[in-house]
């Protein structure tokens, strides 16, 4: 893994006052030379640090992640994974880069701009006056999301309620998150999530299990801005049903505690 780039503390300005919360943008990038540059100015529109991680893409997208590092060297940073490894994958690293750095959050934004990024000073209000939740986007569709990815999202929600015997998390699958980082990093220290698009429906199955608390917002998705997805329909639903069912034997495993905080909580 290749770091370049570094930080000067840019807060979001309605934030500055506040020193113990000191979030960043993280945005992990697999060969969206396309969509990353429009992405970032949406982001850095709102006075916001950045940390970019690619993970592993060609040559037009590192190309273009090290022109959009190298234009905005104040707020912008880059991580290199050399292979890529997946979207967890690279998520995790900008979570351990991030901490490392004195960070208090990581915003979570997809790079191919699904996100509306209009609505990043709401999750960060959302998270300064809740610093130890994590706010979690459940997703405002347009037409043009596939129906198979519609449909098959909301089986998601079905075994996650199942897994949690909650209705808590309105959206497993939105990748529009900001998570305080030193909880979510003990959570990885001790818990193996996975690191692909596995990552973010475990994750917060697993934090909630914790007794972490989860701020749900609305936020607006579209798919995508450059064409591209890089869901796999074949090797990243066998990803999911795999971790479906890691967590229904972890909520077994879990279920009389589960029930008992329901019953006395």
């Amino acid at each position: 893994m290749n770091q370049t780039g570094g930080f000067i503390p840019v807060a979001e300005s309605a934030l500055r006052n506040k020193g113990t919360f000191r979030p960043a943008v993280l945005i992990p990038v697999y060969d969206h030379e396309l969509a990353i540059g429009p992405t970032l100015e949406a982001v850095l529109a709102h006075d916001c640090e950045v940390l970019m991680v690619d993970d592993g893409s060609g040559e037009a997208c590192r190309d273009t992640l090290i022109e959009l590092r190298d234009r905005h060297p104040k707020r912008v940073r880059l991580v290199r994974l050399e292979i890529n490894s997946g979207k967890g994958a690279a998520v995790k690293t900008g979570f351990r880069a991030l901490l490392e750095e004195g960070f208090s959050h990581a915003v979570q934004i997809d790079a191919d701009g699904q996100h509306d990024i209009s609505d990043l000073p709401v999750f960060l209000e959302t998270a300064f006056s809740n610093p130890d939740s994590l706010v979690a986007g459940y997703p405002v569709f347009d037409a043009d999301i596939p129906r198979i990815r519609f449909y098959g999202r909301y089986l998601t929600h079905f075994w996650v309620w199942i897994n949690t015997l909650s209705f808590a998390i309105r959206d497993t699958m939105c990748g529009f998150r900001v998570y305080p980082l030193a909880p979510l990093a003990e959570l990885l220290e001790q818990e193996k999530c996975g690191d692909r698009m596995d990552f973010d429906p475990e994750i917060i199955v697993r934090w909630y299990w914790r007794g972490g608390k989860v701020m749900n917002l609305p936020t607006r998705v579209r798919y995508p801005l450059d064409g591209i997805s890089h869901f796999d329909v074949c090797k990243d639903n066998l990803l999911i049903s795999q971790m479906h069912a890691r967590l229904f034997f972890g909520m077994l495993y879990r279920l009389p505690g589960m029930l008992w905080r329901r019953t006395h909580g």
